[in-house]
Protein backbone atom coordinates (compact mmCIF):
# COMPACT_ATOMS: atom_id res chain seq x y z
CA UNK A 1 0.00 0.00 0.00
CA UNK A 2 1.17 3.49 -0.79
CA UNK A 3 2.22 5.56 2.21
CA UNK A 4 -0.12 8.49 1.69
CA UNK A 5 -0.56 11.42 4.04
CA UNK A 6 -4.26 11.76 4.87
CA UNK A 7 -3.61 14.13 7.77
CA UNK A 8 -2.08 17.08 5.93
CA UNK A 9 -3.31 20.57 6.77
CA UNK A 10 -6.34 21.80 4.85
CA UNK A 11 -7.65 18.32 4.16
CA UNK A 12 -10.16 18.41 1.29
CA UNK A 13 -12.31 15.37 0.64
CA UNK A 14 -15.06 14.20 -1.71
CA UNK A 15 -18.10 13.02 0.23
CA UNK A 16 -19.41 9.45 0.04
CA UNK A 17 -22.64 9.50 -1.97
CA UNK A 18 -24.75 6.42 -2.62
CA UNK A 19 -25.01 5.58 -6.33
CA UNK A 20 -22.81 8.57 -7.18
CA UNK A 21 -19.27 8.09 -5.87
CA UNK A 22 -18.84 4.80 -7.69
CA UNK A 23 -15.40 3.69 -8.81
CA UNK A 24 -16.07 5.17 -12.26
CA UNK A 25 -16.88 8.62 -10.90
CA UNK A 26 -13.93 8.46 -8.50
CA UNK A 27 -11.55 7.74 -11.38
CA UNK A 28 -13.05 10.67 -13.30
CA UNK A 29 -12.83 12.99 -10.29
CA UNK A 30 -9.21 12.04 -9.63
CA UNK A 31 -8.26 13.43 -13.04
CA UNK A 32 -9.13 16.91 -11.79
CA UNK A 33 -7.32 16.79 -8.47
CA UNK A 34 -4.40 14.52 -7.46
CA UNK A 35 -4.74 15.06 -3.71
CA UNK A 36 -8.42 15.27 -2.79
CA UNK A 37 -9.40 12.42 -0.46
CA UNK A 38 -11.83 10.06 -2.19
CA UNK A 39 -14.56 8.17 -0.32
CA UNK A 40 -16.33 5.07 -1.49
CA UNK A 41 -20.07 4.87 -1.46
CA UNK A 42 -21.30 3.56 1.86
CA UNK A 43 -21.00 -0.24 1.79
CA UNK A 44 -22.86 -2.26 4.39
CA UNK A 45 -21.10 -5.02 6.25
CA UNK A 46 -23.72 -7.46 5.03
CA UNK A 47 -23.03 -6.62 1.39
CA UNK A 48 -19.34 -7.32 1.90
CA UNK A 49 -19.61 -10.43 4.05
CA UNK A 50 -22.55 -12.07 2.29
CA UNK A 51 -22.42 -10.54 -1.19
CA UNK A 52 -19.90 -9.84 -3.93
CA UNK A 53 -16.95 -8.33 -2.04
CA UNK A 54 -15.01 -7.63 -5.24
CA UNK A 55 -17.87 -5.60 -6.70
CA UNK A 56 -18.12 -3.50 -3.56
CA UNK A 57 -14.44 -3.12 -2.71
CA UNK A 58 -12.48 -3.07 -5.98
CA UNK A 59 -10.98 0.25 -7.06
CA UNK A 60 -8.30 1.54 -9.39
CA UNK A 61 -5.00 2.36 -7.68
CA UNK A 62 -5.15 5.79 -9.32
CA UNK A 63 -8.09 6.61 -7.04
CA UNK A 64 -5.85 6.73 -3.97
CA UNK A 65 -5.88 8.27 -1.44
CA UNK A 66 -9.23 6.58 -0.82
CA UNK A 67 -11.38 5.88 2.23
CA UNK A 68 -13.76 2.93 2.59
CA UNK A 69 -17.00 4.00 4.26
CA UNK A 70 -18.79 1.20 6.08
CA UNK A 71 -22.37 0.98 7.23
CA UNK A 72 -23.24 -1.28 10.13
CA UNK A 73 -23.61 -1.57 13.89
CA UNK A 74 -22.21 -4.99 14.73
CA UNK A 75 -18.73 -4.36 16.16
CA UNK A 76 -17.32 -7.73 15.13
CA UNK A 77 -18.65 -7.51 11.57
CA UNK A 78 -17.36 -3.95 11.25
CA UNK A 79 -13.95 -5.08 12.49
CA UNK A 80 -13.88 -7.90 9.95
CA UNK A 81 -14.83 -5.59 7.08
CA UNK A 82 -12.32 -2.97 8.23
CA UNK A 83 -9.57 -5.57 8.02
CA UNK A 84 -10.75 -6.58 4.55
CA UNK A 85 -10.68 -2.93 3.51
CA UNK A 86 -7.13 -2.51 4.75
CA UNK A 87 -6.03 -5.68 2.95
CA UNK A 88 -7.78 -4.43 -0.20
CA UNK A 89 -5.60 -1.31 -0.18
CA UNK A 90 -7.82 1.39 1.30
CA UNK A 91 -5.96 4.12 3.15
CA UNK A 92 -8.56 4.76 5.83
CA UNK A 93 -11.85 3.34 7.13
CA UNK A 94 -14.89 5.48 7.98
CA UNK A 95 -18.04 4.53 9.87
CA UNK A 96 -21.29 6.06 8.61
CA UNK A 97 -23.32 7.64 11.41
CA UNK A 98 -25.00 10.19 9.16
CA UNK A 99 -27.11 8.54 6.46
CA UNK A 100 -30.83 9.26 7.03
CA UNK A 101 -32.19 6.64 4.61
CA UNK A 102 -35.20 4.60 5.78
CA UNK A 103 -33.72 1.40 4.40
CA UNK A 104 -30.63 1.67 6.56
CA UNK A 105 -32.42 2.79 9.72
CA UNK A 106 -34.25 -0.52 9.87
CA UNK A 107 -30.88 -2.28 10.02
CA UNK A 108 -29.49 0.15 12.61
CA UNK A 109 -27.15 1.83 10.16
CA UNK A 110 -26.38 5.52 9.69
CA UNK A 111 -27.72 8.57 11.51
CA UNK A 112 -29.95 6.59 13.89
CA UNK A 113 -26.76 5.46 15.64
CA UNK A 114 -26.30 8.97 17.05
CA UNK A 115 -28.85 7.88 19.67
CA UNK A 116 -26.44 5.12 20.77
CA UNK A 117 -23.01 6.72 21.31
CA UNK A 118 -21.80 3.84 23.49
CA UNK A 119 -22.48 1.36 20.67
CA UNK A 120 -20.66 3.60 18.18
CA UNK A 121 -17.73 3.82 20.61
CA UNK A 122 -17.57 0.03 20.80
CA UNK A 123 -17.79 -0.24 17.00
CA UNK A 124 -14.93 2.21 16.63
CA UNK A 125 -12.84 0.39 19.24
CA UNK A 126 -13.18 -2.97 17.49
CA UNK A 127 -12.60 -1.47 14.05
CA UNK A 128 -9.45 0.38 15.07
CA UNK A 129 -8.14 -2.66 16.92
CA UNK A 130 -8.45 -4.70 13.72
CA UNK A 131 -6.43 -2.39 11.46
CA UNK A 132 -3.27 -0.28 11.41
CA UNK A 133 -4.79 2.47 9.23
CA UNK A 134 -6.91 5.33 10.63
CA UNK A 135 -10.59 4.84 11.46
CA UNK A 136 -12.86 7.91 11.44
CA UNK A 137 -16.51 8.72 12.15
CA UNK A 138 -18.88 10.71 9.91
CA UNK A 139 -22.01 11.95 11.68
CA UNK A 140 -24.72 14.61 11.80
CA UNK A 141 -24.98 17.43 14.32
CA UNK A 142 -28.11 15.76 15.67
CA UNK A 143 -31.23 13.70 14.99
CA UNK A 144 -34.91 13.99 15.89
CA UNK A 145 -35.17 14.93 19.58
CA UNK A 146 -31.38 14.93 20.00
CA UNK A 147 -30.82 18.25 18.26
CA UNK A 148 -28.86 20.37 20.71
CA UNK A 149 -25.16 21.12 20.59
CA UNK A 150 -24.85 19.38 23.98
CA UNK A 151 -26.27 16.16 22.52
CA UNK A 152 -23.69 16.25 19.72
CA UNK A 153 -20.89 17.02 22.16
CA UNK A 154 -21.88 14.06 24.32
CA UNK A 155 -21.83 11.81 21.24
CA UNK A 156 -18.38 13.03 20.18
CA UNK A 157 -16.93 12.84 23.69
CA UNK A 158 -18.23 9.29 24.17
CA UNK A 159 -16.71 8.07 20.92
CA UNK A 160 -13.50 10.03 21.53
CA UNK A 161 -13.07 8.24 24.86
CA UNK A 162 -12.80 5.02 22.84
CA UNK A 163 -9.84 6.55 20.98
CA UNK A 164 -11.41 8.24 17.95
CA UNK A 165 -9.57 11.44 17.05
CA UNK A 166 -11.15 12.33 13.71
CA UNK A 167 -14.78 13.33 13.10
CA UNK A 168 -16.43 14.48 9.87
CA UNK A 169 -19.53 16.49 10.78
CA UNK A 170 -22.47 17.10 8.45
CA UNK A 171 -23.72 20.44 9.73
CA UNK A 172 -27.42 19.56 9.55
CA UNK A 173 -29.63 17.54 11.85
CA UNK A 174 -31.47 14.57 10.34
CA UNK A 175 -35.20 14.22 11.00
CA UNK A 176 -35.56 10.48 10.65
CA UNK A 177 -39.31 10.51 11.30
CA UNK A 178 -40.83 12.94 8.85
CA UNK A 179 -38.33 13.84 6.12
CA UNK A 180 -37.07 11.85 3.16
CA UNK A 181 -33.32 11.40 2.63
CA UNK A 182 -33.45 14.10 -0.09
CA UNK A 183 -35.32 16.48 2.23
CA UNK A 184 -32.79 15.75 4.99
CA UNK A 185 -30.07 17.04 2.66
CA UNK A 186 -31.89 20.31 2.04
CA UNK A 187 -34.54 21.28 4.61
CA UNK A 188 -32.85 21.26 8.04
CA UNK A 189 -30.85 24.49 8.26
CA UNK A 190 -27.10 24.38 8.18
CA UNK A 191 -25.54 25.07 11.58
CA UNK A 192 -21.91 25.64 10.76
CA UNK A 193 -21.36 27.45 14.05
CA UNK A 194 -21.99 24.22 15.97
CA UNK A 195 -19.14 22.55 14.09
CA UNK A 196 -16.86 25.54 14.65
CA UNK A 197 -17.69 25.44 18.35
CA UNK A 198 -16.91 21.73 18.51
CA UNK A 199 -13.43 22.38 17.15
CA UNK A 200 -12.95 25.32 19.50
CA UNK A 201 -13.96 23.31 22.56
CA UNK A 202 -12.18 20.11 21.50
CA UNK A 203 -9.04 21.48 19.80
CA UNK A 204 -7.17 18.17 20.16
CA UNK A 205 -9.65 16.45 17.80
CA UNK A 206 -9.51 16.61 14.01
CA UNK A 207 -12.79 18.11 12.84
CA UNK A 208 -13.94 18.26 9.22
CA UNK A 209 -17.08 20.04 8.08
CA UNK A 210 -19.59 18.87 5.47
CA UNK A 211 -22.84 20.23 4.06
CA UNK A 212 -23.78 22.75 1.38
CA UNK A 213 -20.22 23.81 0.48
CA UNK A 214 -19.98 24.91 -3.15
CA UNK A 215 -16.98 27.17 -3.83
CA UNK A 216 -13.28 27.65 -3.15
CA UNK A 217 -14.08 30.81 -1.19
CA UNK A 218 -16.53 28.96 1.06
CA UNK A 219 -13.91 26.26 1.59
CA UNK A 220 -11.36 28.86 2.66
CA UNK A 221 -13.82 30.42 5.06
CA UNK A 222 -14.53 27.10 6.76
CA UNK A 223 -10.84 26.29 7.06
CA UNK A 224 -10.42 29.32 9.30
CA UNK A 225 -12.40 27.35 11.90
CA UNK A 226 -11.92 23.60 11.26
CA UNK A 227 -9.30 21.15 10.02
CA UNK A 228 -10.87 20.03 6.78
CA UNK A 229 -13.73 20.42 4.32
CA UNK A 230 -15.76 17.67 2.70
CA UNK A 231 -17.56 18.62 -0.52
CA UNK A 232 -20.42 16.55 -1.89
CA UNK A 233 -22.96 17.16 -4.60
CA UNK A 234 -21.43 20.34 -5.96
CA UNK A 235 -18.27 18.43 -6.91
CA UNK A 236 -20.39 15.80 -8.64
CA UNK A 237 -22.41 18.29 -10.68
CA UNK A 238 -19.40 20.55 -11.32
CA UNK A 239 -16.23 18.41 -11.10
CA UNK A 240 -14.09 21.31 -12.33
CA UNK A 241 -14.42 22.67 -8.80
CA UNK A 242 -11.94 19.95 -7.84
CA UNK A 243 -9.44 21.41 -10.30
CA UNK A 244 -9.94 24.87 -8.85
CA UNK A 245 -9.30 23.48 -5.36
CA UNK A 246 -6.12 21.77 -6.59
CA UNK A 247 -4.93 25.04 -8.08
CA UNK A 248 -5.48 26.93 -4.84
CA UNK A 249 -4.23 24.39 -2.29
CA UNK A 250 -1.60 22.48 -4.23
CA UNK A 251 -0.43 24.95 -6.86
CA UNK A 252 -1.57 22.64 -9.65
CA UNK A 253 -2.15 24.08 -13.10
CA UNK A 254 -5.82 23.92 -14.06
CA UNK A 255 -6.43 20.77 -16.08
CA UNK A 256 -7.84 20.88 -19.58
CA UNK A 257 -11.29 19.31 -19.81
CA UNK A 258 -10.53 17.75 -23.17
CA UNK A 259 -7.34 16.16 -21.85
CA UNK A 260 -9.37 14.74 -18.98
CA UNK A 261 -11.81 13.19 -21.42
CA UNK A 262 -9.08 11.65 -23.57
CA UNK A 263 -7.84 9.80 -20.48
CA UNK A 264 -11.42 8.98 -19.55
CA UNK A 265 -12.16 7.52 -22.99
CA UNK A 266 -9.30 5.06 -22.58
CA UNK A 267 -10.57 4.14 -19.12
CA UNK A 268 -14.12 3.69 -20.40
CA UNK A 269 -12.87 1.33 -23.10
CA UNK A 270 -11.19 -0.81 -20.45
CA UNK A 271 -14.39 -0.90 -18.40
CA UNK A 272 -16.46 -1.77 -21.48
CA UNK A 273 -14.10 -4.67 -22.09
CA UNK A 274 -14.88 -5.78 -18.52
CA UNK A 275 -18.60 -5.79 -19.33
CA UNK A 276 -19.60 -2.52 -17.65
CA UNK A 277 -22.52 -0.84 -19.50
CA UNK A 278 -21.63 2.50 -21.08
CA UNK A 279 -24.62 4.24 -19.49
CA UNK A 280 -23.27 3.50 -16.00
CA UNK A 281 -20.19 5.56 -16.88
CA UNK A 282 -21.61 8.39 -19.00
CA UNK A 283 -23.99 9.47 -16.22
CA UNK A 284 -20.97 10.41 -14.12
CA UNK A 285 -19.42 12.78 -16.68
CA UNK A 286 -22.46 14.94 -17.46
CA UNK A 287 -21.08 17.80 -15.38
CA UNK A 288 -17.80 18.11 -17.30
CA UNK A 289 -18.75 21.40 -18.96
CA UNK A 290 -20.92 22.81 -16.16
CA UNK A 291 -21.08 26.63 -16.22
CA UNK A 292 -19.72 26.77 -19.80
CA UNK A 293 -21.64 27.50 -23.03
CA UNK A 294 -23.22 24.43 -24.66
CA UNK A 295 -23.06 22.40 -21.44
CA UNK A 296 -26.67 21.40 -22.03
CA UNK A 297 -25.80 20.00 -25.47
CA UNK A 298 -23.13 17.82 -23.84
CA UNK A 299 -25.62 16.49 -21.32
CA UNK A 300 -28.21 15.84 -24.00
CA UNK A 301 -25.71 13.99 -26.18
CA UNK A 302 -24.89 11.56 -23.39
CA UNK A 303 -28.30 11.18 -21.74
CA UNK A 304 -31.40 9.17 -22.51
CA UNK A 305 -29.57 6.44 -24.39
CA UNK A 306 -28.23 8.88 -26.99
CA UNK A 307 -24.66 7.63 -26.45
CA UNK A 308 -24.92 4.04 -27.65
CA UNK A 309 -21.19 3.41 -27.94
CA UNK A 310 -17.86 5.02 -27.18
CA UNK A 311 -17.73 6.59 -30.64
CA UNK A 312 -20.84 8.57 -29.76
CA UNK A 313 -19.07 9.93 -26.69
CA UNK A 314 -16.02 10.86 -28.76
CA UNK A 315 -18.22 12.63 -31.30
CA UNK A 316 -19.97 14.57 -28.54
CA UNK A 317 -16.55 15.64 -27.28
CA UNK A 318 -15.56 16.85 -30.75
CA UNK A 319 -18.86 18.74 -30.98
CA UNK A 320 -18.08 20.53 -27.72
CA UNK A 321 -14.53 21.35 -28.78
CA UNK A 322 -15.77 22.89 -32.04
CA UNK A 323 -18.59 24.79 -30.31
CA UNK A 324 -16.42 26.19 -27.54
CA UNK A 325 -13.63 27.15 -29.94
CA UNK A 326 -16.12 29.01 -32.13
CA UNK A 327 -17.65 30.67 -29.07
CA UNK A 328 -14.24 31.86 -27.90
CA UNK A 329 -13.32 33.22 -31.32
CA UNK A 330 -16.63 35.08 -31.62
CA UNK A 331 -16.14 36.80 -28.26
CA UNK A 332 -12.54 37.90 -28.89
CA UNK A 333 -12.14 41.71 -29.05
CA UNK A 334 -11.66 43.24 -32.48
CA UNK A 335 -8.10 44.36 -33.25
Amino acid sequence: MQNLDLKRNNRISLAPMLDWTTRDFRFFARLFNPNVIMYSEMVTTGAILHGDAHRHLDFDVKEQPIVLQLGGSNPQELAQCSKMGEDWGYNEINLNVGCPSDRVQHNKIGACLMAEPELVAECFHQMQKAVSIPVTIKHRIGIDDLQSYEHMLNFVDTVAQAGCQHFIVHARIALLNGLSPKENREIPPLRYDDVYRLKQERPHLTIEINGGIKTVDETLQHLQHVDGVMIGREAYHNPYLLAELAQHFDGQALVNRFDVMQTMLNYMQQRLDEGVPLSLMTRHILGLFQNLPYARKWRQALSGGNAKNLQDVAQALMMMQTALTSSTENTMPMK
